[in-house]
């Protein structure tokens, strides 16, 4: 067991991958904790899925997988798919879930149709293309992980310098106005480092199991602290630690998926952080309110037997 343990830690493949997993599930973390503080953990599911049009139609112009081009396509759909459902929940009577539905589902059928039409062409170099909506961590290549990275020191880099103003903007949105904060910057800088986020982790991940990624870890964080800097931190350490960790027990196994296992690390850290987190756990509940009843019992007692 030690030596197919070592053996899979000292393989490049294995590094690469788990480097790229490890990269995407800390941004996930980071990002993921602003959209889950202003309840907009669907905006995540949404996006995800509205990223697959922009993919196929991005192949279809330059006729080959390259995941740069890709991504450019899937931001441009990303974005569209934002401002409509900005548009729908500001100018219409439909509130944010129907319209994140609403989009989620126009944009996922579109997707389809276009990648059915992609798969009937000749065209050798499609092969692969599918694996954006289940995931496909161990195609991953140095170019992609490189490109990972760079994105991921941009969004960083992002959340360090605007740290004031997304934290006032996502906890009290009309004071970051009064404060003379652009509430429409900071929002589309949000927005598109969510859609970044998303993006980067859909060859991994792939468009059905990436919104899990993106809002587990900070739900986990969340129960262990009430400070944002302390739940960023950890959020964005349980994304990195899921990717690696679903990366290598999928490399232990044979024809183990990359990205449902991730999903099951990262759902086993929340379930974990549920039970057995100090002040917030059901467990630690569970104790402190067994010890004000037992506290009143004492106190009702005590004063019985005052009275008598």
């Amino acid at each position: 067991m030690l030596i197919e343990l070592f053996t899979i830690l000292s393989d490049y493949t294995f590094q690469l991958v788990a480097l790229g997993t490890g990269i995407i599930g800390l941004l996930s973390g980071v990002i993921g904790t602003y959209a889950t503080l202003r309840k907009e953990s669907l905006l995540g599911d949404a996006l995800s899925h509205a990223a697959l049009p922009g993919i196929g139609l991005a192949f279809v112009m330059i006729q080959r997988k390259e995941l740069l081009f890709l991504m450019i396509g899937a931001i441009v759909s990303g974005l569209i798919a934002t401002a409509l459902i900005q548009l729908i929940t500001r100018k219409t009577l439909v509130k944010l879930d129907s319209a994140l539905s609403l989009v989620l589902s126009s944009f996922f059928g579109l997707g389809l149709v276009v990648l059915t039409a992609i798969q009937n062409n000749p065209n050798a170099q499609q092969a692969g293309l599918q694996s954006f909506i289940f995931g496909q961590a161990s195609a991953m290549l140095q170019r992609d992980v490189q490109l990972i990275a760079g994105v991921g020191v941009i969004l960083l880099t992002l959340v360090v310098l605007f740290w004031k103003e997304f934290k006032c903007y996502t906890f009290d949105p009309m004071f970051s106005r009064t404060l003379g904060f652009s509430s429409k910057v900071i929002e589309f800088i949000l927005s598109m480092m969510i859609v970044l986020t998303i993006i980067i982790g859909l060859e991994s991940v792939g468009v059905i199991l990436i919104s899990a990624l993106l809002i587990g870890p900070s739900i986990a964080a969340r129960q262990w602290s009430h400070r944002l800097s302390r739940v960023v931190i950890l959020a964005g350490l349980t994304g990195f630690f899921s990717g690696v960790i679903g990366t290598l027990v999928s490399s232990m196994g044979d024809n183990i998926p990359t990205g449902p296992v991730i999903v099951v690390v990262v759902s086993l850290f929340v379930f974990a952080s549920l039970l057995f987190a100090p002040k917030q756990g059901l467990i630690a509940r569970r104790i402190r309110k067994r010890e004000k009843q037992k506290h009143f019992l004492t106190r009702l007692n005590d004063l019985k037997e005052g009275q008598s």
